[in-house]
């Protein structure tokens, strides 16, 4: 009888060294579990072919097709051969191409009429998709007619999440190794869940999975799996608010006729009734003696900075201190300039002209000099400062607070959980968080990601916001129309205006374009012949060349700067400098990176051109877009591409130019990117645990899931009755993962 391999095994041992190499560097594989849980993406089968017209440019992917023409072209006066492959699924054609020795196989293999597995990285050349040197394996019996294609016939064909590396098909041969371990699974579902629900055993559902014989197999197995995921990370998150209930904290009451009373009255609007119910709910959390934990989540321009500023006065009117975690220098040095600004002589605390009842607001960056850095802590050590905002500087060591009451971290997902960690480690007890992000997030996320923080949502715009209009501009089909985006720009600053642009890329001496080092390397079989997608590879446009070419040529005469990422804060030309010239109005158009997405406020900049817009995410150019339109002139938003007109990039840039809806653009975006993407893995380092579970689709599972969780939590809140519930939890969110859903 063979052994059949325990399901915390190395897969070295199982299916060899070589191959279980490559599922680790590129798949994350590691263990005979991990790769019973790698489930097929979609399958394929006898009939059905996949649909070539909705292939993702520069993804990697497989598709089952069958070979129509094939041909092979001479060049170089007949010494160079090129193989072209056309491939179809009845409604759409895509071609395929070989190059030099790579050519005579697939010439022999690939005849018309033959029907294979084809996996390769999607490209374009004049305009049409194509696949370079894909890999494939032949599905006999195909091509040889009806009756010889049986053995086939009803099967469904796993296709697998894969890499250039290792094909679909390689790792389908791997599963067959591990299946038999299946048996193995113990089963992290409560019994009385799992037959309530009537829902199939774990095993079952992984071998339904891997290997169905109906498409009745995969829907019991999906629904299975799906509850697993949805169940483990619900528990994850029920667990951290649990024990987050039991922390105590310094309640911070709000105080009659103090600071924030003397700030709304100098007011000169009146706050959304949107702003005032949040504030509400942020001053209910802060005056309990158990940490806040709150996420507060608004359209890009609704006002959050406010409401967040409120909750800070209000904790210092409470005798604690409040800090704010900007992502960036600049932005945590607009954050410092707005709010003085808002607060007048009431941030003058201690300072000649300033109010008896004021405090000191101050900034803390990295770049700071060295006096300036030593005033600066003492103020925070003594209590002075009141409201210290700054970037990561403020989690360093040296720095110590007084009485640390209110944690405001900006723009969360550009902190990782250490750093979040470390500056709420600074109260006495845990201070209140307010986590805030203009990113707007769909319910079922909010659950998912966020499941241990209570939700506010502002949704109004302040009044006096205008409407923004957005354009897609295809530099390469239409020439002129990226002319005319220059000329609006001038038109927008001869009547007062101001305008961005914005660029993927600095584009500094360390990172030139046709800098070979730069350049993807040649995959195998290209190196006689250059990849024929070319222009699709030049490096994206950058800050620097940009801002010349524009000073020189469309842009003549006008006033403009770059800002970016590597300036120093500092001095005449830094960060700090630009940025004020540009907010008097002394710069009429600011070249930057993506430094700019976020809380920068200049109310007379309309206009915006954002450069190789396709290299952007949907909620990315939301966030840019929302830097215009801040004032009571129109904004104005032109989304350069050269994305051609009917790829899966037009369609996100079409999107984003057809609605200001930030929750709708959020659920575009989700449903464009793979699911684990929604799990924020680069910050925590570790491999997402979402691979069946759908965010947008599966939100009723995802509601039921949670209250499942609460109630087998408030049970048994270290799940001693559940020992397989347990495992699952360390497999699936080690103690990093469980601490990052805790932070959001």
């Amino acid at each position: 009888m063979e052994r059949v391999p325990a399901l915390d095994e190395s897969l070295k041992k199982v299916i060899g060294p070589a191959t279980a190499k490559v599922m680790a560097e590129h798949l994350g594989l590691h263990t005979v579990g991990d790769l019973l849980h790698h489930y097929p993406r979609r399958y394929a089968e006898r009939g059905e072919l996949t649909t070539l017209a909705d292939l993702p440019l520069d993804e990697h992917v497989t598709v089952v097709a069958r070979v129509d023409t094939a041909r092979i072209l001479t060049f170089n006066a007949g010494r160079g051969k090129r193989l072209e492959v056309t491939i179809t699924d009845g409604s759409g054609r895509l071609q395929l191409v070989f190059f030099g020795r790579g050519v005579h196989k697939p010439h022999q293999d690939l005849l018309p009429g033959t029907r294979a597995m084809f996996a390769g990285k999607v490209s374009v050349f004049n305009h049409k998709l194509q696949l370079a040197h894909p890999a494939y394996e032949l599905l006999h019996g195909e091509s040889t007619g009806e009756d010889a294609a049986g053995s086939w016939a009803g099967a469904l064909l796993p296709i697998y999440p894969a890499t250039a590396k290792l094909e679909s098909w390689k790792i389908a041969k791997a599963v067959d190794a591990v299946l038999p371990s299946a048996q193995e699974a113990q089963d992290p579902l409560p019994e009385s869940l799992r037959e309530g629900r009537g829902l199939v055993e774990l095993p079952e559902a992984l071998l339904k999975i891997h290997r169905p014989h109906t498409k009745a197999d995969i829907s019991d197995a999906r629904a299975r799996l799906k509850w697993d995921e949805a169940f483990v990370l619900q528990v994850a998150l029920a667990r951290r608010r649990y024990a987050d209930a039991q922390l105590p904290a310094v309640a911070r009451k709000r105080v009659e006729g103090g600071l924030l009373d003397a700030f709304d009255a100098r007011l000169p609007f009146t706050l959304t009734e949107g702003q005032r119910k949040v504030s509400g709910e942020i001053f209910d959390d802060l005056a309990t003696e158990h940490p806040m934990h709150r996420l507060l989540q608004g359209e890009v321009g609704s006002g959050k900075t406010m409401v967040a500023l409120r909750a800070m006065l209000a904790v210092v009117d409470a005798g604690g201190q409040a800090a704010m975690l900007a992502p960036t220098e600049v932005l945590a040095q607009q954050h410092q300039r707005s709010i003085t600004e808002m607060m007048g002589e009431l941030a003058e605390g201690g300072m000649l002209g300033g109010s008896e009842t004021g405090t000191k607001v101050t900034l803390l960056t990295g770049s700071m000099g060295a006096a300036a850095r030593r005033r600066t802590l003492l103020d925070i050590a003594t209590g002075e400062a009141g409201i210290v905002i700054g970037t990561h500087a403020l989690i360093q060591d040296v720095v110590q607070f007084h009485d640390l009451g209110l944690v405001v971290v900006d723009e969360q997902h550009r902190f990782g959980v250490e750093q979040r960690d470390a500056l709420r480690s600074k109260g006495k007890q845990p201070p209140h968080l307010l986590v805030m992000t203009a990113t707007p997030i769909p319910r079922t996320v909010a659950m998912t990601v966020f499941g241990d923080l209570e939700t506010s949502v502002l949704d109004q715009l302040p009044a006096g916001r205008s409407p923004i209009s957005t354009h897609v501009v295809p530099a390469q089909d239409k020439p002129h129309f990226l002319a005319r985006a220059w000329e609006r720009v001038r038109e927008e600053t001869e009547n007062g205006h101001q305008a961005y642009v914005v660029c993927p890329r600095i584009g500094d001496e360390e990172d030139q374009p046709g800098d070979k080092k730069k350049t993807k390397p040649a995959t195998k079989g290209e190196e006689q012949e250059p990849p024929p997608d070319d222009g699709e590879k030049r490096p994206p446009l950058a800050v620097l060349e940009i801002a010349e070419q524009l000073s020189r040529g469309p842009l003549t005469g006008l006033r403009t700067e770059v800002l970016h990422g590597r300036m120093s804060s500092d001095g005449p030309d830094g960060k700090d400098a630009v940025m004020r010239r540009f907010a008097s109005g002394e710069t009429d158009v600011l070249v930057a990176t993506t430094v700019i997405e976020v809380g920068v406020n200049v109310p007379n900049a309309t206009a915006m051109v954002i450069m190789d817009a396709d290299r952007f995410g949907v909620s990315q150019l939301h966030q840019l877009r929302g830097r215009v339109g801040r004032g009571s002139a129109p904004g104005l938003c032109l989304l350069v591409t050269d994305a051609p007109e009917a790829s899966p990039a037009r369609a996100r840039l079409n999107a984003v130019a057809a609605t200001l809806d930030g929750f709708e653009l959020s659920r575009i975006d989700l449903e464009q990117r793979r699911e684990g993407d929604v799990l924020g893995q680069a910050q925590s380092g570790v491999r997402t645990s979402l691979r069946m579970l759908a965010v947008i689709e599966d939100e009723e599972i995802i509601a039921e899931a949670r209250e499942e969780a609460v109630a087998v939590v408030a049970d048994d809140p270290e799940l001693y009755g559940l020992p397989a519930l347990r495992t699952a939890l360390e497999a699936l969110l080690d103690d990093e993962r469980e601490q990052y859903l805790d932070k959001g």
